[in-house]
């Protein structure tokens, strides 16, 4: 990751109008965020109430437009939230 790009959390809640096409959908923009190497890692919540994503982009703004193109925000199926987030990592224990 370069000094230019952040790291963004997109929260994804499914919504009454949710539609399983949508998360077909879905599935193959996230698949072209994987291409352009700016999805980071992605899931679903164990509970099937949605799921979060993780984004590369240079800005809130950026990963914010980025997400609103995700199928399930524009078909209605699902509410997004979108958060810049400062990751931690920790190495494994040796």
């Amino acid at each position: 990751m370069s000094d230019t790009e952040h790291l963004y959390l997109v929260l994804v809640v499914r919504t009454p109008a949710f539609q399983p096409a949508a998360g077909e959908a879905h599935q193959a923009f996230l698949a072209g965020l994987i291409a352009k190497q700016q999805l980071e890692m992605t899931g679903p919540f164990t509970d099937g109430t949605g799921g979060a994503y993780l984004v590369r982009a240079p800005s809130l703004a950026a990963a914010t437009e980025l997400a609103y193109a995700d199928p399930l925000h524009t078909s209605g199926s699902s509410t997004l939230t979108v958060h810049e987030w400062r990751v931690r990592r920790f190495a494994p224990e040796a």
